[in-house]
């Protein structure tokens, strides 16, 4: 798996994310939930 990595290292840029975009994430991953039962899952987003 290094090899892939190592390979397309200088393709990838970093990208900045602000206040706001990590806030809707939070927001986001803390009213998503999942429900499995036998083999599906339900995914609810509490709002």
């Amino acid at each position: 798996m290094e090899k892939i990595y190592s390979e397309h290292k200088d393709e990838c840029t970093l990208v900045r994310s602000g206040r706001n975009t990590i806030g809707f994430l939070l927001n986001y991953s803390q009213s998503l939930h999942v429900v499995a039962y036998k083999d599906l899952k339900f995914e609810n987003n509490l709002n």
